[in-house]
């Protein structure tokens, strides 16, 4: 069969230009008055596509580091203005009907022209504009493409009201606590040209469920006519009459007249391991619309990361008649069964918050999911597969891709499907805290509409996607979640039913009675908060008692680590302050201030590494207890997503596991170890006690998804390393419980720091799951309870490479050498304990991850670590931030150190 026809080319790339303009000037040309050029606030520039105009600019040396110190003040002249983007190019050969110009990601509002010629206008970020060239196009002629954008519209930040929103422009760009304003402008996503043929493929429906055994592949696909020949039924024994679609009239296809023809949909099935498993040929019905359901004996099921594995099929859709190919299109989805149900002891009113993949409940692991970048139209494929990998290494199962941000490019949704993270999406709306209520404007409604619609009917191909939400913190009330009943709400929810019935739309999160975690009982469905640790006792009475239904945001704050903010921060500003003392803090963070916190727990502290060290202390010392707390009411709590995975810009202190300069933080690998599979956890009241005071200690183990026997070790320890009592404790895990196995007993020790650890070690069936926990940290001492931490010596670090940097195997995707491990034998050869061990890659020329980190070494003890790096690629603004690198190999292999808390503040090694 001949390919005749459909054709795409991809018009990003090389070759594009960029000049500013003052606004309403690149319509005018010339003065009115003198009939001078109006020559424009820039000249022609290179730009990039997708890109955006602030990193252009910055390429072009008209615009300082906007990441570094106050920088971003100076950048905000950029949102208004008008900025025009040019590419010539020869128009390609083609045998089409049709010509289209496709602009996937025009930000935000937008003039095309072709060859001087208005194409059409376009207000939107994330809905297509398709502009028909046919009547303009000469194949082999040169071709002047002119994008002009108008300045950003005055949208709302954080702090606003949610009733006046007007845009669907993505809201955290106007400033919000993790950011700044930092107004995004330009082209964020590809544009193509596509030569269509007398038929083409428009909307497409891929679905998957799981019915006695069969995995069912159901298809539908609708057929636009492009010339003057009808759509008609095929003839044939190896044909089929189109299946009636599930709801016609919501497919959005185009209705059309019909005659005989021969026209037919060939849908191809190819197995995970590539091999073709079967073919159906389909006529479209007299609609234009062609289905089919593909069933699959013995399947290969798709699971959630931890639960199972992710195969995936791949499924090709080729339109065809006698003469030839005139479209085709190729997707991979997995195959299971996606239900939802209500948590156990529910309230009847509760909306179902339990995920059921394959008939196995799903304890949601998750954490949300900002924008990778200010600037996300700058952000490179490498950098999305790096965040979802650290997702799945650091067990997370759910990414929830929050309202105030952007619907995400492809490329992500496509790396959750084969890693196994499910997606939580949500409509662009979010809360402004002088108002929540959801916008009616009439401007705004038909927007959200037509954005909604777009992202409906593309992500929901996407096997990883199992929740949709109206947006982030929507109340009609102060504490009041909104509900069905709001207007807004009720639109999205038939837009949903009408692209995605399969899948549950929330109205908002959190949803519920009640917005934030409260310590009252019964009125708790899903709730947001706190975002703080509360403080010693406050935090684990909170977290403790409470008894929500699901927690889809909380969070505890830390500072970055001193290699990340030694690159947006000038020297003169290192040193540990709190936000009302340094206006280059609070610019990086304000809403974040752990220095008073962090200094009642520790006492004073002078170096910056010290402060950063024992601010990240607390920040996982504080997650661990709220997930911990949450997972021991599986599954009446069903799930866990933390505020927040990353931060779209650099921070010296906030909310984020993984730094803006993807270094994860000691909370990263807490977090990691808390949502292990397998897992034996302590719960606790508070972080001091008295010398000879009684404590009694619940233990408690999960095993997500199986049931188990399990023994746990309990041991408490002072900092030498001596065992000061040890307890065991043994049952049998249910699948779908977490057990309360006994209790700790034991006399606060009198010990010579006054500090005590205590470690879990957990052993199931028989085997060892895991090295022993990263140590629970006790103190007899009064205020700063911490402090003895800070004069902890006699701990001796050893590093030892095991081998040589191996690159990666596995992912045809990746090329030789991007990736790399090694192991390690980590030893501490002292007579001390080494809290909080970890690698950092001395280079700067690589992202890492380690198999094992902030793990505590006491004397004597050794630990394997696996370290992987991965080659930095497509960073932005790299060249200006680099001023703690060294080049230490001649290959640009990855360059390992150790180390551990309080050390580099010890030895001075950083500021």
């Amino acid at each position: 069969m001949t390919t005749m026809n459909a054709m795409e080319w991809n018009l990003g790339g090389d070759g594009w230009e960029l000049k500013g303009f003052w606004p309403w000037v690149p319509l005018k040309g010339t003065s009115m008055e003198i009939g001078n050029e109006l020559m424009g606030v820039t000249d022609w520039m290179p730009a990039t596509v997708p890109g955006g105009v602030h990193h252009d600019l910055y390429r072009a040396g008209l615009l300082a580091n906007p990441y570094r110190d106050l920088n971003s003040l100076h950048a905000e002249w950029v949102e208004n203005r008008w900025w025009v983007y040019r590419k010539r190019f020869q128009a390609p050969v083609h045998a089409g009907v049709t010509m289209q110009l496709i602009c996937r990601g025009l930000d935000y509002e937008a003039m095309v022209y072709w060859n001087g010629v208005l194409l059409g206008e376009h207000k939107g970020m994330y809905e297509a504009a398709a502009f028909d060239v046919t009547d303009h196009y000469r194949a082999e002629e040169d071709v002047e493409l002119l994008v002009v954008f108008k300045q950003a519209p005055d949208e709302m930040g954080q702090i606003g009201r949610t009733s006046e929103t007007f845009t669907q422009k993505s809201r955290f760009n106007y400033k919000w606590d993790f950011s700044t304003r930092l107004v995004n402008v330009g082209i964020w996503d590809d544009i193509v040209l596509a030569a269509k043929g007398a038929y083409s493929l428009g909307e497409l429906s891929v679905t998957t469920d799981v019915r006695d055994g069969a995995g069912l592949i159901r298809v539908e696909a609708a057929i636009e006519r492009n010339g003057n020949r009808g759509i008609g039924s095929a003839v044939g024994t190896e044909e089929t009459r189109s299946e009636t679609p599930r709801d016609a009239a919501g497919s959005g296809a185009k209705q059309s007249d019909t005659e005989a023809g021969s026209i037919v949909l060939i849908v191809k099935l190819y197995d995970p391991d590539g091999r073709l498993a079967q073919t159906k040929r389909i006529a479209p019905n007299d609609a234009g619309l062609a289905a089919c359901t593909l069933e699959v004996e013995s399947p290969r099921l798709w699971y959630p990361s931890g639960y199972g594995d992710q195969p995936l099929y791949r499924v090709e859709l080729i339109m065809a008649d006698d003469a030839g190919e005139y479209d085709s299109r190729s997707l991979r989805t997995g195959i299971r069964r996606l239900e939802y149900i209500q948590n156990e002891e529910s309230p009847v009113d509760a909306l179902p918050y339990t995920f059921v993949v394959n008939g196995r409940k799903i304890y949601v692991k998750g954490a949300n999911l900002t924008p990778l970048d200010h600037l996300y139209g700058n952000v490179a494929g490498e950098r999305y597969d790096w965040m979802v990998r650290l997702a799945q290494a650091g067990n997370l199962n759910l990414l929830r891709i929050w309202g105030g941000g952007i619907i995400e490019k492809k490329a992500l949704y496509d790396l959750c499907d084969e890693l196994g993270i499910l997606v939580w999406q949500e409509f662009i709306q979010s809360s402004s805290g002088i108002d929540n209520e959801p916008s009616k404007r009439p401007e705004f409604l038909p927007l959200l509409a037509c954005n909604a619609a777009a992202a409906l009917k593309d992500r929901r191909n996407h096997v990883s996607l199992t929740v949709w939400s109206g947006g982030n913190e929507l109340m009609s009330a102060p504490n009041v979640p909104s509900t069905f009943a709001d207007e807004n709400l009720a639109m999205l929810r038939e837009l949903v039913r009408l692209h995605d019935s399969g899948r549950l739309f929330l109205p908002t999160s959190a949803s519920g009675p009640v917005q934030y975690i409260t310590e009252e009982r019964g009125v708790s469905h899903d709730v947001h908060g706190h975002w703080k640790y509360m403080g010693n006792p406050d935090h684990y009475r909170i977290y403790g008692q409470a008894d929500h239904l699901f927690h889809s945001e909380f969070g505890v704050d830390g500072l970055s680590g001193v290699k990340s903010i030694r690159k947006f921060i000038g020297e003169a500003h290192r040193k540990p302050v709190p936000m009302k003392d340094s206006l280059v803090w609070r610019h990086h963070g304000e809403w974040w201030d752990t220095f008073d916190r962090d200094t009642s727990l520790f006492g004073p502290m002078t170096a910056l590494a010290q402060f950063a060290d024992c601010s990240q202390w607390i920040q996982a010392e504080g997650l661990r207890y709220i997930l911990d707390a949450n997972r021991r009411r599986k599954f009446n709590n069903s799930g866990s997503i933390i505020w927040q995975l990353n931060e779209p810009w650099p921070n010296v202190t906030c909310t984020n596991l993984v730094d803006y300069y993807m270094e994860p933080k000691m909370a990263y690998y807490w977090v990691r170890e808390a949502f292990q599979s397998r897992r034996a956890s302590l719960d606790y009241a508070r972080l001091d006690w008295s010398a000879g005071e009684t404590i009694s200690l619940p233990v408690y183990a999960a095993t997500d998804g199986e049931s188990a026997d399990c023994l746990v070790c309990a041991e408490v320890v002072d900092s030498a390393g001596a065992i000061l009592h040890g307890q065991a404790f043994q049952g049998c895990t249910s699948a779908d419980k977490t057990l309360l196995l006994g209790s700790l007993s034991f006399q606060a020790p009198e010990t010579a720091d006054g500090l005590f650890y205590v470690r879990l070690t957990l052993a199931v069936n028989g085997e060892e799951a895991s090295g022993p926990s990263a140590p629970y940290i006790f103190s007899t001492r009064p205020d700063p309870i911490f402090a003895p931490a800070l004069a902890i010596a006699g701990g001796k670090l050893e590093a030892e490479a095991l081998g040589e940097w191996v690159p990666e195997t596995g992912n045809d995707d990746i090329a030789d050498d991007s990736v790399l491990t090694r192991e390690y034998v980590v030893k501490n050869t002292g007579d001390r304990v080494l809290l909080h061990v970890y690698p950092t890659e001395r280079t700067d020329l690589y992202w890492t991850m380690a198999s094992d980190a902030y793990f505590s070494l006491f004397p004597g003890e050794e630990r394997v670590v696996r370290v992987t790096c991965r080659k930095r690629t497509g960073e932005l603004f790299a060249d200006a931030s680099s001023d703690d690198a060294h080049a230490l190999d001649a290959q640009e292999r990855p360059h390992i150190d150790f180390h551990y808390f309080n050390a580099a503040a010890a030895a001075n090694t950083y500021p």
